[in-house]
């Protein structure tokens, strides 16, 4: 055992240095690794397909998109049965050894995450899960499970039934079993094929960092319980807030759950202030593009419900908030104009919005959710134009920044806006501990528990830096850019006509085309579930206009994979052009559909009932 503090070579890790995590007479990590389960040595493991194998995309598993390292492999779970001394055949089996391996596993199972110790524990335990990650994603062999709810629910119950047991399987066993099973059930979008929503791969350096945060468990409600912690987040919201309102004296941020968190706060903060200034309550006003966040705020908070402004191909219409803003005769009014859509991607004229609010005396919010990350790039930054005009702006970085969930924020032009939020508690604040210097955090949320999210942002921010960002954000978009040149030349395919979204293509097969309108919806709808419940792909479904004003159902495509290539993209659009295409249709009866994949044969089937 080396000195303790002393840095090292991890021999488990070569060229990583590792500083020695145990005190003097602490256990080793293989103390605490119950004698006799397998460690991971990078044979394969029962589940993880052999090389002939092939994902369900059709391509072999040598075509897949190499890895940056070698995927470790996963202990097999153990046999429940061998768990209390007996063999998976009934028979007691004589283990000598039995006592010390329960103790050792015991010890192991209740090992803290933290201090000098917990990180002996911890890499010993994550050996299993990375197996376990590895093992379930091979075991799935595509963006998700197949089957549907019901299979994935027997598969799951599997391996936690029962949840809460008499006496417990140990961490190494229970990890194992519960980490694979949700691997190989998870909609994973590292997959380029899981596109349907705003829901993006976390990084690995933004997950190893979401690992010290949970091992190191700061709660960011007082200085006592974060003191490092702190310090992060506040150089990483002051970083955030001038990014949003580079010429802005005295910007400021806080770190939220997510978009609907941040819509929140700023309506609280418009409410909090019409009332400092007497005036009536804050009339909302929102395009019917926004995101249900903002009506679901106003709600919540006790004010009018949102005016619903006019959109026209998807953005908020300026005329239209003049005139809704002419009709509110003067009363406060908060315009929340969008930057990014939920359902295509776009932007509304923010310029134009923030004249026209500003002409009327009322404030503008704009909920950069999907959009704000393009502030990275120099070359899509122009595309928020006028954003620094708002009094506040939402802000998530688990969509376009590469974040486990949660990671938003919301950033302000000032930070007095922020001071309503102000509370004081004694336990966590004393006004005679604020006044000898101690920081105060429980103003810093609405929120009192919350986790250090800001440190896997700033460990992001530190190791790619604003260039590496943007460049990323910008791979997305123009990887869009070329799906939609690619769908644009394939007949059997349409996309929505206009300008695609930030990373958003939404398009449907051409035969829906060739349907009534609700016929062609439905066909639409039952493409997408079969393309579910046959794991294949993972599309979103959106309403929105057509050249000629209908409004109709489209398969929606989100690119957030910061590597997807447009050659990964094939076999996506292969799934849909292969649809199932009408071939009778009785009036007023069942409409029935056959299988036009080629070399395959399908019995007819029915087709219709809800979307």
């Amino acid at each position: 055992m080396t000195t303790p503090g002393r840095t090292t070579v991890d021999q488990h890790a070569p060229g990583i240095l590792a500083t020695d995590c145990h005190a003097p007479d602490g256990p080793t990590a293989a103390d605490l690794l119950a004698p006799g389960v397998h460690v991971p040595d990078g044979h394969a493991t029962t589940g993880r397909p052999d090389p002939g194998n092939h994902t369900r995309d059709g391509r072999s598993s040598a075509d897949l998109p190499a890895p940056d390292g070698p995927a470790p492999d996963g202990p097999a779970p153990a046999d429940p049965a061998a768990l209390d001394g007996h063999s998976s055949a009934g028979r007691v089996a004589p283990d000598s050894q039995a006592p010390a391996r329960q103790h050792a596993a015991d010890r192991l199972s209740t090992a803290v995450a933290g201090g000098t110790e917990g990180p002996g524990a911890l890499r010993s335990l994550t050996t299993v899960v990375l197996g376990a990650l590895a093992d379930g994603a091979a075991a799935r062999g595509g963006p998700l499970p197949p089957g549907g709810p019901d299979a994935v629910t027997e598969r799951v119950l599997a391996v936690c039934t029962p949840l809460l047991p008499e006496r417990g399987v140990g961490a190494e066993t229970a990890l194992y079993g519960l980490v694979r099973a949700v691997a190989e059930g998870a909609a994973d979008p590292a997959d380029p094929a899981c596109v349907a929503h705003l829901h993006c791969p976390p990084l690995a350096v933004a997950a190893a960092a979401d690992l010290a945060a949970s091992a190191l468990n700061p709660s960011m409600d007082s200085w006592d319980q974060a003191p490092a912690a702190a310090v992060v987040e506040e150089r990483t919201t002051a970083a955030l807030a001038a990014l949003v309102y580079p010429g802005a004296t005295a910007p400021d941020a806080l770190i939220t759950s997510g978009g609907t968190e941040s819509n929140l706060v700023a309506l609280l903060l418009a409410r909090e202030r019409a009332r400092a200034a007497g005036a009536r309550p804050v009339q909302v006003l929102c395009g019917a593009n926004a995101h249900h966040s903002v009506a679901r705020a106003a709600w919540i908070l006790g004010l009018p419900a949102p005016v619903t402004v006019e959109c026209r191909a998807g953005r908020m219409v300026p005329a239209a908030l003049d005139r809704a803003l002419v009709a509110l005769d003067d009363a406060p009014a908060l315009v929340v104009a969008t930057a990014g859509t939920t359902d295509e991607g776009l932007i509304d004229p923010l310029p134009e919005l923030a004249q026209v609010a500003a002409s009327h005396g009322a404030e503008l919010h704009v909920d950069a959710a999907y959009g704000g990350p393009l502030l990275f790039s120099d070359r899509l930054a122009p595309r928020l134009e006028g954003i620094e005009s708002a009094v506040s702006v939402t802000f998530d970085l688990h969509k376009l920044g590469w974040q486990p969930v949660a990671a938003g924020v919301l950033a302000v032009a000032d930070a007095d806006t922020l001071r309503p939020l102000s509370l004081t508690a004694d336990y966590l604040n004393a006004d005679d501990d604020t006044e000898a210097g101690m920081p105060d955090l429980l103003g810093r949320s609405i929120r009192t528990s919350r986790r250090p999210d800001a440190l896997k942002i700033a460990a992001t921010l530190r190791a790619l830096g604003r260039d590496g960002l943007g460049a990323l954000v910008e791979h997305c978009v123009d990887t869009a850019a070329q799906l939609a040149r690619r769908i644009d030349a394939d007949p059997a395919l349409r996309r929505r006509p206009g300008d695609i979204g930030i990373s958003t293509v939404l398009f449907r097969p051409a035969a829906a085309d060739a349907l009534p309108d609700e016929d062609g919806d439905a066909l639409v709808a039952e493409v997408r579930r079969r393309l579910l419940l046959d794991g294949r792909a993972v599309l979103g479904r959106a309403v929105a206009e057509d050249a000629d004003g209908t409004r109709r159902l489209w398969l929606k495509a989100t690119l957030l994979h910061p590597r997807t290539r447009p050659a990964d993209l094939e076999p996506l659009l292969r799934h849909v052009a292969e649809h199932p295409t009408p071939v009778s249709r009785d009036v007023g009866g069942p409409r029935t559909h056959r299988q036009t994949s080629p070399g395959q044969a399908a019995p007819q089937r029915t087709h219709g009932g809800p979307r």
